[in-house]
């Protein structure tokens, strides 16, 4: 090894092409190793699936047999916080669940839920996937997954301007210290990447034909897994 190394030296003190080309290939390969390692072991460390949503949106009808541990996420807010500092940092995705039948009066408080986790340090660090659930869509005034969508984003779009000051100084909790999507830019979830939302609907009840959901949960998981 040393042989190589002083080989390598003597090379670029001679302006050997060849050696350097070989040193260069050489490092290019261990610098790859080395974050093939880092990438791999950061996957095997997120592991868990968090659902979360504001209490009665539905989150403990959805459940699934993946590879992945789901951790359901009390809607309780001092449990929810509770719960999402001890496992955001392994989070692999986030499952967050909304009530469509009810999102009209509780707008505020899920895009203040939401912005919170999508603006955690930890959580844009790792940038997992989120999945967002329109739940109930069975029920007749129920809001459509685009809508809610639309919705949230002006939503966001306001929390974003009140709370610029506090976005853009360094917070030691991890708690809104991002800013979100594009600056000079309304918000829009299509610009938090690498960070990849999707939105998809559910219905209330467990019924044999609800397919679509089911189907739209397992493929999610199975993507992420």
């Amino acid at each position: 090894m040393m042989d190589l190394i002083e080989s390598v030296r003597n090379g670029f003190e001679k302006k050997d092409l060849t050696l350097i080309s070989i040193a260069v290939a050489i490092f290019v390969v261990i610098i790859t190793v080395v974050l093939f390692w880092i990438v791999g072991r950061r996957k095997n460390l997120q592991r868990g699936v968090l659902i979360v949503g504001l209490s009665g949106a539905g989150k403990t009808l959805l459940f699934s047999r993946g590879v992945l541990k789901l951790i359901d996420v009390p809607g309780n807010e001092r449990l929810r916080s509770k719960y999402l500092d001890e496992f955001k940092s392994c989070a692999r995705g986030f499952i967050f669940v909304i009530d469509s039948l009810s999102f009209s009066s509780e707008i505020r408080d899920v895009a203040e839920l939401l912005y919170t986790i999508l603006g955690d340090s930890v959580v844009s660090y790792n940038c997992p996937p989120f999945l967002i659930i329109c739940n109930k869509q069975d029920e007749t005034m129920a809001k459509s997954s685009k809508v809610i969508q639309s919705q949230l984003e002006k939503e966001i779009n306001m929390l974003r301007v009140t709370k610029n000051a506090r976005l853009d100084s360094i917070d030691d909790t991890g708690n809104n210290n991002t800013y979100l999507g594009q600056r000079g830019k309304d918000f829009q979830f299509s610009d938090l990447k690498p960070v990849i939302v999707e939105f998809t609907e559910s219905i209330a009840r467990e019924l044999e034909n609800n397919e679509i959901s089911v189907k739209a949960v397992s493929e999610w998981l199975y993507k992420i897994a």
